[in-house]
């Protein structure tokens, strides 16, 4: 699979009418969005690597012989279908440790509130009326990003890519540090002071005795 393939978001499409599943596929396509369609639930969740218990119908079991490696990000699907309806199937997918925090969005023709109510409270992002307009799928992208933000965080981390970077010991002396003499050291420097400044105080005599008889320019001062 390219690079681009893997930077779009993939979105599962299930609905029984085929110009309804090329009509929403279009306009997922045209949201940069790549797409799977299937034609009933049972498909759906076969794509996805569930399949229905025989003896229990109501239970679920994953398939590793038909367990798809596709990242799904969003199942849209319709809510009048033959079989397995969209409400059936937002129900399995839920119940899926796998699976359940794959975001469901159900479409219908009929605005029947109970309907609508029954699928948001089963854990449904979105319930779009039809015919689903570019405008309703806009709505999509931030579940879609959740997902996908939820899938990368949940990758290992390479061992490799792991780098411990050790603290640099620096070499240099700090300036700010100040070097504590030892008290005789101290004393000694205090007993120095005086007689360093008696030796300067004669040094600057000489050089302005030595410097009275040179000429006075104006306009030049000297800051020591």
């Amino acid at each position: 699979m390219g690079v681009e393939t893997e930077s779009k978001f993939h979105v599962l499409a299930v609905d029984d009418s085929l110009f309804d599943r090329k009509m929403i596929e279009r306009l997922l396509q045209k949201s940069s969005c790549q797409v799977t369609t299937v034609d009933s639930g049972s498909k759906a969740l076969e794509f996805l690597g569930l399949r229905v218990d025989d003896n229990d119908p109501n239970a679920l079991s994953t398939s590793p012989q038909i367990h798809q490696e596709v990242e799904i990000n969003l199942i849209i699907t319709d809510y009048c279908m033959p079989g397995m309806t969209g409400y059936d199937l937002l129900k399995k997918v839920k119940e899926s440790a796998a699976f359940r925090s794959i975001p469901v969005v159900i479409m219908s023709s009929e605005n029947v509130p109970a309907r609508i109510s029954r699928c948001l409270e089963e854990g449904a992002e979105e319930f779009f009326l039809k015919p689903v307009k570019l405008a309703d799928l806009t709505k999509l992208k931030p579940h879609m990003m959740k997902t996908k933000l939820k899938k990368e965080s949940e990758k290992p981390v390479a061992i490799e890519e792991i780098v411990v970077s050790k603290p640099e010991i620096e070499k240099e002396e700090d300036s700010s540090v100040i070097e504590i003499l030892p008290l005789h050291q101290e004393l000694e420097s205090e007993q120095l002071e005086p007689m360093l400044s008696s030796n300067k105080r004669k040094a600057m005599e000489e050089v302005i005795s030595t410097d009275r008889s040179r000429p006075k320019y104006n306009d030049i001062t000297t800051s020591v």
